[in-house]
């Protein structure tokens, strides 16, 4: 239980409401800010305005999976005011508060180093990732139906990387039916490939790969798709872009040559946000707990 932990949940979509609701399960008390036109209500948890929370007695705060923008503001779907998390809020935190949040840049990573705060990143830890793959393979899945006229099963598919979405993307296309090669710089990847009965080829020889492809799926957060390897593609060719915005693909070129090119990011708060959510309120819990222990702990 999270009994007597006070936590804020600022900001999010459908997947902070599960993990609202798991958290006044485990009894921790919740401010949430972002949430005034939504019109369900938890036990336990109080809507209430940026300027009305008192930092000073807050054990963690919970972003968004975006965090912030690179000027602070705070994405949410349940508000039409606009939240800018500040380095001054969190320097009011008590020193051993948590600050959660998917994934960071440049501001927040900024604002809680000078402040002193502990950032936790989620999207980095290897089981919030892997857990994650699944709804995001079922919605590339989806978006693949909607914007082909073939079907996966005996297409030529290229998955460019093999982290821990593009080892699920990679499985269950070749489950499809389809015909899956995979792109990889390191040597152990390319190892895995073949012994998950895959085509495996270096990154480095991607425009050679690319003459024959049906569907491109990305998941390199650097631009690899670019203007040249979309030039060497067939022009029915739909490219899908997994990696975190801005992507890897060059988008205006892809455009300019008539090929489908889709950015989708943040596909599990997209097609699943209550398994999502879940995922992410499972961790969250987990680390709650593991702090809240280590505190008492030292004060025995």
């Amino acid at each position: 239980m999270l009994t007597g932990m006070q936590i804020a949940v600022i900001g999010g979509d459908a997947r902070q409401l599960e993990i609202i609701r798991q958290l006044t399960e485990h009894d921790a008390k919740l401010s949430l800010v972002g949430f005034e036109q939504l019109d369900h209500a938890f036990t336990g948890a109080s809507k209430e305005k940026i300027d009305e929370i008192d930092f000073t007695v807050q054990d963690a705060i919970i972003l968004p999976v975006r965090g912030t923008d690179q000027d602070g503001l705070v994405d949410t779907v349940f508000s039409s005011e606009k939240i800018i998390l500040t380095k001054e809020m969190l320097e009011q935190l008590p020193a051993h508060a948590i600050v959660f949040s998917g994934i960071s840049n440049p501001y927040l990573d900024g604002i809680t180093n000078e402040s002193n705060r502990r950032l936790v990143k989620l999207f980095e830890r290897d089981d919030v990732a892997i857990y994650n793959s699944i709804p995001t393979v079922e919605g590339t899945i989806m978006m693949v139906i909607q914007h082909t006229d073939f079907t996966i099963h005996g297409s030529n598919v290229a998955v460019l990387g093999l982290g821990r979405v593009g080892v699920t993307v990679a499985r269950t296309f070749q489950s499809l039916g389809a015909k899956v090669r995979v792109g990889a710089r390191r040597s152990e990847h390319k190892a895995r490939i073949t012994e998950m009965g895959l085509i495996a080829f270096d990154l480095s020889d991607l425009e050679s790969n690319m003459k024959d492809v049906d569907i491109c799926i990305n998941t390199i957060p650097t631009q690899i798709v670019t203007a040249s390897v979309i030039s060497k593609m067939p022009a029915h060719t739909l490219i899908i872009d997994l990696a975190s915005k801005p992507g890897g693909t060059d988008f205006r070129y892809a455009e300019k040559r008539g090929i489908k090119a889709l950015l989708a990011p943040s596909l599990p708060g997209i097609v699943a946000p209550k398994t999502a959510g879940q995922i992410l309120a499972n961790v969250l819990i987990k680390l709650l707990k593991e702090d809240m222990k280590k505190r008492e702990e030292n004060q025995a």
